[in-house]
């Protein structure tokens, strides 16, 4: 007999007989010999509806109070399933978050999980009930014991979190599509269903808009090996299962909040190359990587950042041994380049740089925390360590430095994240370079996840994911010193402001006897505006230029744990955007992501493009429910 955790979403109970058709989906599942514990969002369009209201009584509602208003949404369906279970005579009882003992910080509107008090839930389990909770709402830890709700995707974390502090064998999440898809199936109808992906991927997908699972939910099931797997609610189709690596043994204490970071990684066998001055138009990228593909030199980090004038710098990063290939390859084309370029001056030139290294920080729980990277510059620019390129992604920050700055920013970092585990390394190839992950030391839980990895032969991209809802904020002329990108991300968490892309332009100018460069970087369109202001204000404080903001981009993304090793892989991407003479704007990637900044009016024609190239269509076409 297992016990399983099913969480069923607004559109899925979104009418009486919706409920009814789910109570006998679960009402199914008991019969089978099962135990299920079930999590549920308000009704449809309720949640909408409350805030409607809300709005109507004031322009700017209190948030203690929207979280008094917006948990009643759940409370109507528990009552309802839980009543529709009893009529079918399968024992049922409906619970809230704070019945359920969910326990959360004291933050309104977007409260993280630190608790789960299970003996009410193991008690009613035990005694043969299906027991319905409210997702998306807990109660505060604090005295006051203040309802809270979680934000957005609330139900998928209510569901998740519960899982983990039952041990449940596995959580099913109930969607209005049959599962994971390789994108929106409401731009491109012949979207693939996927079998299985990983969690890393899935976290990238989900945080890059994919709304069929919420990034807080995928990193609870990472951090504690929660078997996920998502359905549709309609059919009885097996769906897409989420994928994780053993997991790392946590305390079910200070569930969301605890160590976000769980590794310190670095690596001196690396260098750079870095082509300045570029025409910005469509195709550069794409004849460059094509050529460097063709080349079979395999490329790590990528960054373009924002244009000067009507030209831009590409820089990206190589193992030590194939420098030279990589250096004739950039100095070949170059020519190409200058040749489109305006004056003399102003001609491409390619630089080399070969005494770097890479570190990173990586982790799960650094998901909408702007707090992270921030810490993570400040501890560098306290170890006097100068960033000279940033990438990011949702569960890695990585930095390349000097090389003979490495084991400083490594201990550094150790200490700051806690991390006080052995060293896990190789050598670099021919004796070059150190690589190395300095993981938190920990024992494996005792229940071991059923799921075995992707197939070998998976696709390199899984996904391909298309973000409106950004923002691009440029700083012309940062001094380039130690401390800078601390001083400007920490003002940013200051202010609860995420950042998503981080890119330094690698371009420098000496302006009275100081260096400088540019930085850009995409937070929330919502935080754009404020954003600007903040950083417009301390500007001749800091030392910094004009701040720009442009609210009119799109952030076009695949996603793939089989793209490492394969340097075709960003030249197929750049070529597809070109072939439609959509020009990028900003390049950022990690090991399993590859983002684009495009102009927003290109943003669906782009997205479709690149899955179309990657040849991501399956036979069958999805249509959304309304």
């Amino acid at each position: 007999m297992a016990l399983i955790v099913q969480k069923f979403g607004g559109t899925s109970v979104g009418s009486v007989e919706r409920i009814q058709a789910v109570a006998e989906r679960v009402y199914k599942t008991v019969k089978a010999g099962n135990s299920i514990v079930v999590v549920v969002s308000a009704m449809g369009k309720t949640t909408d509806g409350l805030v409607k209201l809300a709005t109507e009584i004031s322009p700017n509602p209190n948030r203690r109070e929207m979280d008094m208003l917006l948990s009643t949404g759940e409370q109507v369906t528990i009552a309802l399933l839980s009543m529709a279970l009893q009529e079918l005579g399968q024992p049922a009882i409906s619970m809230t978050g704070a019945q359920v003992g969910i326990v959360t910080e004291a933050e309104h509107s977007r409260a993280r999980i630190l608790h789960i008090e299970t003996t009410r839930l193991n008690r009613h389990i035990n005694e043969g009930k299906v027991v319905v909770v409210a997702g998306f709402q807990g109660i505060s830890s604090a005295g006051e014991m203040e309802i809270t709700t979680l934000g957005r995707g609330g139900s998928d974390t209510s569901a998740v979190a519960i899982a983990a502090a039952l041990k449940a064998n596995f959580c099913e999440i109930y969607t209005d599509v049959p599962g994971i898809l390789t994108t929106d199936p409401r731009l491109v109808a012949e979207a693939q269903l996927m079998d299985a992906i990983t969690c890393d991927e899935m976290l990238e997908l989900a945080s890059l808009g994919a709304k069929v699972l919420h990034p807080r939910a995928v990193e609870i099931a990472r951090n504690y090996g929660v078997p996920l797997v998502v359905r549709s609610s309609w059919t009885d189709q097996p769906g897409t299962w989420v994928t994780s690596a053993k997991p790392q043994g946590r305390s079910l204490i200070n569930l969301e909040i605890a160590r976000p970071v769980d590794a310190v990684e670095f690596d001196t066998n690396q260098a750079k190359v870095a082509l300045l001055r570029v025409p910005d138009k469509p195709g550069v990228a794409a004849r460059l990587f094509g050529e460097i593909s063709r080349q079979k030199v395999d490329v790590d980090l990528i960054i373009q950042s924002v244009h000067e004038g009507n030209s831009n710098d590409i820089a990206f990063t190589v193992t030590t041994p194939i420098l030279k290939r990589a250096e004739a390859v950039a100095t070949a084309i170059a020519p190409a380049l200058r040749s489109q370029s305006h004056p003399k001056s102003d001609e491409a030139e390619v630089m080399i740089e070969n005494n770097i290294a890479k570190v990173s920080i990586a982790g799960a729980g650094m998901i909408g925390r702007p707090g992270v990277a921030a810490k993570m510059f400040a501890t560098l620019a306290e170890a006097g360590v100068n960033i000279q390129m940033i990438s990011t992604s949702e569960v890695k920050v990585s930095c390349v430095v000097d090389a003979s700055e490495c084991d400083r920013a490594v201990l550094a970092l150790r200490s700051a994240f806690e991390i006080e585990a052995g060293e896990e390394g190789t050598r670099g190839q021919g004796g070059q370079g150190r690589q190395g992950r300095i993981i938190e030391q920990t024992s494996p839980l005792s229940s071991p996840s059923p799921l075995s990895p992707l197939s070998s032969s998976s696709p390199p991209v899984r996904g391909v994911a298309l973000d409106l809802n950004q923002a691009r904020l440029a700083i012309r002329q940062l001094p380039d010193r130690p401390g800078m990108a601390a001083k400007l991300f920490g003002l940013l968490a200051q202010h609860n402001i995420s950042v998503d892309m981080i890119i330094q332009s690698q371009r420098c100018r000496v302006i009275n006897g100081v260096p400088r460069r540019d930085i850009a970087f995409t937070v929330s369109r919502i935080d754009g505006e404020n954003a600007r202001e903040m950083l417009t204000q301390v500007a001749a404080e800091l030392g910094w230029g004009e701040v720009v903001l442009d609210s009119a981009i799109a952030k076009v993304s695949i996603v793939g744990a089989g793209m490492v090793g394969q340097p075709g892989i960003a030249a197929k991407m750049f070529e597809a955007l070109a072939q439609q003479q959509i020009n990028i704007q900003m390049i950022a990637t990690s090991e399993i992501k590859i983002s684009c900044v495009v102009a927003q009016e290109q943003g669906v024609k782009a997205l479709q493009a690149i899955h179309a190239a990657f040849e991501l269509a399956g036979s069958e076409k999805f249509v959304v429910p309304a």
